[in-house]
């Protein structure tokens, strides 16, 4: 069986479906000469892989030197959902090793939950497009989505707002006004899956080899949409409950899907916790409008608050600015300064560990040699 008519099984060609192009292959010419082969990873699962190869579906895990390096050297990448990886072969022809990632060119990071073991999480990896998604009912919250745009243009894919369930709610102009104020320079498609609304739109950003990324709120329709665009059920999705219009939360982990016609969708599971990481350019971009009226403050430090000449403040007080917004920006701002706090405090622990290992194996190598020397 083959991705796409005409191209031999086994051939690295089959991965083109997949978003396999000539920049991939070029950064993957050292594992080639090693004799590894290509794969993306379309499923993380508790510590293994399901990886699409030019063979078909394979398991993989992470060998364990690559592990402990990883846990050392903060300049490796550890794998996720939509990385390319170099794998070696095993005697189980089903299974594989992952002996190296290939550089991202983009990737939904966010601040994993308080109980993860690292202080970061990938969502995906090497997305072209993130699809911001909230329904047009009682789940529509600007405040929410800033966060999520925030998070989707700090990834370094473009992000597309998409006000999903028009059918619940057919006088919905005020409220895509209103997520117009906050979108910026991102697209609205306000769309259905039920009646088919918008989603010609939305399929007119997939192609071959283009990846979408799907985030938002449990119960917006996330896997609803996929099966929409597929055509058919690729995903497991639930019903909406009668009192408030929101979907039952059904997708459980992360999955990077091969449409029918043509492009890749990840679906994600809804996010109780999105903590943002490093999200200095998402900010920029989804907060221009305040940024714009910064550079009419008498301070160029001003921080909105108190400071005489504060242009941000006026348009606040005539109407112009939406006060919740603002709190909204700073309110990320101060928490964006604390995750850069805990990440230096992080840092410097992480080298203080190292040292100490080091100093430790040096002790060890000098040991023998000192007693030889001196009886």
């Amino acid at each position: 069986m083959t991705d796409e008519p005409g191209i031999r099984v086994g051939s690295v060609d089959c991965l083109i479906a997949w978003g396999w192009d000539a920049g991939h292959a070029e950064t993957f010419t050292p594992h080639a000469s090693a004799g590894l082969e290509p794969g993306r990873i379309v499923i993380e699962d508790r510590g293994s892989y399901l990886v699409r190869t030019a063979a078909g579906e394979v398991r993989a895990t992470v060998s364990g030197h690559y592990r402990h390096e990883a846990a050392t050297d903060r300049t490796m990448i550890f794998p996720a959902v939509g990385d390319w990886v170099a794998l070696q072969g095993t005697p189980d022809a089903d299974h594989r090793i992952v002996r190296g990632v290939l550089p991202r060119r983009t990737a939904l990071v966010r601040r994993a939950p308080t109980d993860h073991v690292t202080p970061e999480q990938v969502l995906g990896a090497n997305i072209d497009t993130v699809l911001v998604m909230t329904s047009l009912n009682h789940d529509l919250n600007l405040r929410r989505l800033e966060r999520y745009l925030t998070l989707a243009w700090g990834s370094g894919a473009r992000p597309v707002v998409v006000l999903s369930k028009a059918d619940l709610a057919p006088d919905h102009d005020a409220a895509v006004a209103g997520v117009a104020v906050v979108a910026g320079g991102a697209p609205i498609h306000v769309v259905s899956s039920v009646t088919g609304v918008g989603l010609d739109d939305l399929r007119a950003r997939l192609g071959p080899g283009r990846t979408l990324a799907i985030i938002g709120s449990s119960g917006v329709g996330k896997s609803t949409l996929v099966n929409a665009l597929a055509g058919q059920s690729l995903e497991t999705t639930g019903e909406s409950r009668a009192d408030d219009g929101r979907g039952r939360h059904t997708t459980s982990r992360r999955h990077l899907v091969l449409l029918p016609g043509g492009g890749l969708v990840l679906d994600t599971p809804g996010m109780r916790e999105l903590g943002l990481v490093e999200a200095d350019a998402g900010l920029d971009e989804t907060f221009e409008d305040i940024d714009a009226l910064a550079t009419e403050c008498r301070f160029a430090d001003c921080l909105h608050e108190t400071e005489p000449g504060c242009a941000v403040r006026a348009a606040v007080g005539d109407g112009r600015l939406d006060p919740g917004r603002l709190a909204s920006r700073q309110k990320l701002d101060r928490e964006l300064d604390r995750m850069e706090r805990g990440r230096d405090t992080r840092a410097r622990a992480e080298d203080r560990r190292r040292w100490r290992l080091i100093q430790q194996a040096s002790a060890r190598q000098t040991r023998p040699k000192h007693g030889a020397d001196h009886p």
